[in-house]
């Protein structure tokens, strides 16, 4: 049986680890949840190597190449996902260039390493008529729980917001009946996304019983109202829309707000949306990012070959 290694902390074991946090905080504005996961895949890089199983230790600062090969090959061994793998690399990689780029080391041992590989898969969508039953659904519904059911599920669908973006929303960004809406996203980085009528008016039929949601003699600044002045929880909207979803006959475990934010992206492109808007209305740092949705595109540019390419009809006709 192995012995299990101690934990090291990766303050201890890297000089800089909490300078590179910082600049993670100051300069990306990454989140708590982010910070907790670099530091949790730099600590588990530097307790490896330093570990006393190691034929060569290393702190995390002083790591070569072949140790941060090791590393990896360690990953595998212990039948690490390769997609988590990859995302351990890419922290290293991000904390070495940081060593490089302020001088704190002369080369970055992790510039030649290869990514593992990885397949793609293509993110889980509603078809437009399993989202039509959707808002159909939430349109059915009576009182003030059904307006906000509605004016939820018709802004998530019509902007592809984050769910984190959705109940965050202030107050104050809806209350001019704006037609186009200001979202604050990853990084506290605002982005543009045109609001549909059907969205608008959901919106304004909600907030004429949005007070329902507030205590009298209470304010709340979101949107969506939730207890103790704070906005509606993640949880809480994932469970709205897992019930919403039964009553329009749609199988629960297929309905989430990300995967209507998939759905968001993949109808525009369907719909002749080009990708660069698609890539910023859903407030993607990288086009790369979106590219996931071109099997869409791809589909749509065989179709458009083979109607309108002057061989097209050369080859039907054979």
């Amino acid at each position: 049986m192995s012995r299990r290694r101690k934990a090291i902390s990766p303050a201890i074991v890297s000089r800089y680890f909490e300078a590179f946090l910082e600049l993670l905080l100051a300069e990306r504005g990454a989140s708590a949840n982010t910070i907790a996961a670099y530091r949790h895949d730099l600590g588990d890089a530097a307790e490896f190597l330093c570990g006393t199983d190691m034929s060569r230790k290393a702190a995390l600062d002083d790591a070569s190449t072949d140790d941060l090969r090791r590393y990896l090959k360690n990953l595998e061994s212990r039948g690490m996902a390769t997609r988590t793998s990859a995302r351990r690399l890419s922290t290293l990689r991000q904390f070495y260039r940081f060593l490089y780029a302020d001088g704190l080391r002369a080369d970055d041992p992790s510039a030649i390493l290869e990514s593992p590989r990885q397949g793609r898969s293509l993110p889980k969508i509603l078809s437009e008529a399993d989202v039509g039953a959707l808002l159909d659904a939430a349109a059915a519904r009576d009182g003030p729980d059904g307006k906000r059911i509605c004016a939820l599920v018709e802004l998530c669908y019509a902007t592809g917001m984050r769910v984190t973006e959705l109940v965050g929303l202030p107050l104050a960004t809806v209350q001019r009946d704006p037609e186009v809406l200001i979202v604050r996203g990853k990084g506290d980085k605002e982005r543009m996304v045109p609001l549909s009528e059907p969205a608008r008016q959901a919106v304004r039929d909600y907030l004429e019983v949005r007070g329902t949601f507030v205590p009298e003699g209470t304010t709340n600044p979101f949107l969506f109202a939730g207890r103790g002045g704070k906005h509606l929880t993640r949880q809480r909207f994932f469970q709205l829309l897992k019930d919403l979803a039964e009553k329009a006959d749609l199988d629960p475990r297929k309905v989430s707000p990300h995967v209507l934010r998939h759905a968001f992206a993949t109808h525009l492109l369907h719909h002749d949306a080009d990708l660069r808007s698609v890539q910023q209305m859903l407030g993607h740092a990288d086009i790369s990012t979106t590219q996931i949705y071109t099997h869409v595109l791809d589909e749509r540019m065989r179709k458009l070959v083979a109607d309108h390419h002057p061989l097209a009809s050369r080859v039907n006709a054979n």
